[in-house]
C-alpha cells in the first residue's frame, strides 16, 4: 500500500508543480509578471508618494515636495538623465517607461520614472527621471508563502489520497487472494466486495469469470471421470474373451495375434487407470496427510520398480527424517519419474534425496539423451511426449510426468528439468516444510 500512495502521491504533486509553471507562465503571459506585481505592492507606499504627494504640487514647488520626501523616507530618490535611465531599462519595459509609467527593477529594488513628458515641472524636466533605490521589495518573502501554500496544499491532498488509495489496495488484496487460492484448485472460492466498493465492477468480473471456468472444468472432470468408468466394463468383457479364444485356439499365428490383441488390451487397461488418477488429482479430495519416514518410503518405492534393463543406483542416506504429507501420492510422482528415467536412460539411473532447510530435496538421474531447454516445460503437459512413437515401451501415455507435477504441486512444491551430471536429464523434486 505505501508504494501505491507513494507513487499516486508523488504523481498528483507532480501535476499540481507543472500546473503550477503553466499558470505562471500563461498569466506571466497575458497579464504580466506576477512577481512584478508583488513587487509593486510591496513599493506601493513609495509610489504613492511619488503620484500623490510630489506630482500634485504646483509647477514651482515639485523639487520642494521631492526634496522633503527624501528627508523623511528610507528611499533613496535621485533624478537622473534619460539616457542612463533607458540605458539600465531592459528592453521590454522601455516602452512603458517613455509613456511616463513606473517601472519596477525587482532585482536591484528600485523603480524608474520620467518626471514629466512635456517640461512643465520645471525647465528640463522633460530630459530627467526618477530613480529610486533601496525600495521595501523582498521576493523571497512571497516565494516563501507561495512554498507554504504549496505545501500546505499537498499535506491537505495526503489525507484523502491515503483513503482512496487505502480502500483501493485493499479491495485489490482480496482479488489477489482469490486469484491465488483459485489459481491452486481452490475453485469455489470467491471475492466478496460491496457494491459501494471501488473495484466492485471488476470483482464481479472475475466471479463470473470463476464460474465459468469451474463450470467448464467440473464438466470436463465428470466426463472424463464416466468416461473411463464405463470404459473398463467393455475392458473386462474384452480381457475374457480373449482368454477363452486362447485356450481354445491352436493355429501358432492365431495365438500371437490374440497375444498382441491382449497386449494392447493391457495398455487400453493402464490409459485408463492412469485417467482415473489424473481425475483424482484433479478433484478437491483432500490429501491423506500422514507422517512417514523419507528414507524408508523411498526406498520402498525403489524397490517396488518393475524389472529393468538398466541399472538403478539408489543413494538415499539414512536419517533424512519424517514428512508429513501424502505418502502414496509423492511416491508415485517419484515412481513415475523412476519409470520415466528408465525408459529413457542407456544403463543407468540413480535416486538420491537430502534434507535442506526443513524441506525434502528428491533427485532422479539418467544417463540418456536429456530433455532439451525448450521441451523441459512441455513434458509436464498431459499427453505431452518428446518420443511421437506410439511404441508402449517407448512412447508411453504422456501422464507419468503430467501426474508427478500435479502431485508435488499439491503439497505446494516444485518439479523441475535439469542436466544430469550422468548426462541425461535430471528430475528435481522440491517440497517445502510441512
Amino acid at each position: 500500500m505505501n508504494r501505491l500512495f507513494f507513487r499516486f502521491f508523488v504523481l498528483v504533486m507532480l501535476s499540481i508543480s507543472a500546473a503550477a509553471f503553466i499558470v505562471y507562465f500563461a498569466i506571466n503571459r497575458l497579464f504580466g509578471d506576477p512577481l512584478e506585481s508583488i513587487a509593486r505592492n510591496q513599493a506601493a507606499a513609495q509610489i504613492f508618494l511619488l503620484e500623490q504627494y510630489v506630482d500634485q504640487a504646483p509647477v514651482d514647488g515639485w523639487l520642494d515636495r521631492l526634496n522633503k520626501v527624501r528627508e523623511v523616507s528610507d528611499v533613496r530618490f535621485d533624478l537622473i538623465p534619460l539616457a542612463s535611465a533607458r540605458q539600465q531599462l531592459p528592453s521590454r519595459e522601455r516602452e512603458a517607461f517613455e509613456r511616463g509609467e513606473v517601472v519596477i527593477d525587482i532585482a536591484n529594488k528600485a523603480l524608474f520614472r520620467r518626471v514629466d513628458l512635456t517640461g512643465d515641472k520645471y525647465i528640463g524636466s522633460n530630459e530627467e527621471a526618477i530613480y529610486a533605490q533601496n525600495l521595501p521589495i523582498d521576493i523571497k518573502v512571497a516565494l516563501q508563502m507561495e512554498a507554504v501554500r504549496y505545501v500546505i496544499v499537498a499535506l491537505a491532498l495526503l489525507i484523502p489520497i491515503g483513503i482512496w488509495s487505502r480502500s483501493h489496495w485493499r479491495g485489490l488484496q482480496i482479488l489477489m487472494k482469490v486469484a491465488d487460492r483459485f489459481g491452486s484448485g481452490q475453485l469455489k472460492v470467491r471475492a466478496q466486495m460491496k457494491p459501494g466498493d471501488s473495484i466492485y465492477p471488476l470483482a464481479e468480473r472475475i466471479n463470473h469469470m470463476a464460474d465459468r471456468i469451474e463450470t467448464l472444468l467440473e464438466a470436463q472432470r465428470g466426463l472424463l471421470h464416466s468416461v473411463s468408468h464405463e470404459i473398463r466394463t467393455p475392458i473386462a468383457r474384452l480381457e475374457f474373451a480373449l482368454e477363452l479364444l486362447h485356450d481354445t485356439v491352436g493355429d501358432t499365428v492365431l495365438e500371437k495375434r490374440i497375444g498382441s490383441m491382449q497386449g494392447d488390451l493391457t495398455e487400453l487397461k493402464s490409459l485408463v487407470s492412469e485417467l482415473l488418477g489424473m481425475a483424482r488429482l484433479d478433484s478437491e479430495q483432500p490429501l491423506r496427510y500422514e507422517t512417514f519416514d523419507v528414507t524408508e518410503a523411498l526406498r520402498n518405492c525403489a524397490n517396488g520398480l518393475p524389472p529393468a534393463e538398466v541399472s538403478l543406483d539408489v543413494s538415499v542416506p539414512d536419517g533424512l527424517g519424517t514428512y508429513y504429507g501424502d505418502c502414496r501420492l509423492l511416491m508415485r510422482a517419484t515412481g513415475n519419474l523412476l519409470r520415466n528415467a528408465q525408459k529413457y536412460a542407456n544403463g543407468q539411473v540413480a535416486l538420491s534425496a537430502a534434507r535442506k532447510l526443513g524441506g525434502v530435496t528428491i533427485l532422479v538421474d539418467d544417463d540418456g539423451a536429456g530433455i532439451p531447454e525448450e521441451e523441459r516445460e512441455k513434458v509436464f503437459e498431459p499427453f505431452y511426449r518428446l518420443d511421437r512413437s506410439r511404441d508402449r515401451n517407448t512412447g508411453g501415455f504422456g501422464l507419468g510426468l503430467s501426474i508427478a507435477s500435479k502431485a508435488v504441486s499439491l503439497h505446494g512444491g516444485t518439479l523441475k528439468i535439469e542436466t544430469s551430471p550422468l548426462g541425461g536429464a535430471r528430475f528435481v523434486i522440491t517440497l517445502p516444510p510441512a
